[in-house]
C-alpha cells in the first residue's frame, strides 16, 4: 500500500510538471514597502500574468503588520 502511495505522487507531479512550466508568463510584478510613523509596515505586492489563451489576469495583495 505504501508503495502504491509514493507511485501515485510520483505519477502526479510528472502529469502536473509541464502544465506548472507552461502555465503563464508574469509580465509585470511591483512590490511596495511602506513603514509609517507608528511602526506600522504595510507591504504591497501587485502582478499581472498573461495565461496561456490569452487572457490577462491582476492579482494584488496587501499584508500589515502592526507592531
Amino acid at each position: 500500500m505504501r508503495t502504491f502511495a509514493i507511485n501515485a505522487l510520483i505519477a502526479l507531479g510528472l502529469i502536473l510538471s509541464p502544465l506548472a512550466i507552461t502555465g503563464c508568463d508574469t509580465v509585470e510584478e511591483e512590490k511596495k514597502v511602506e513603514v509609517k510613523d507608528d511602526g506600522t509596515v504595510v507591504k504591497e505586492k501587485t502582478k499581472t500574468t498573461e495565461n496561456a489563451d490569452g487572457s490577462v489576469t491582476k492579482t494584488e495583495e496587501k499584508k500589515v503588520d502592526k507592531p
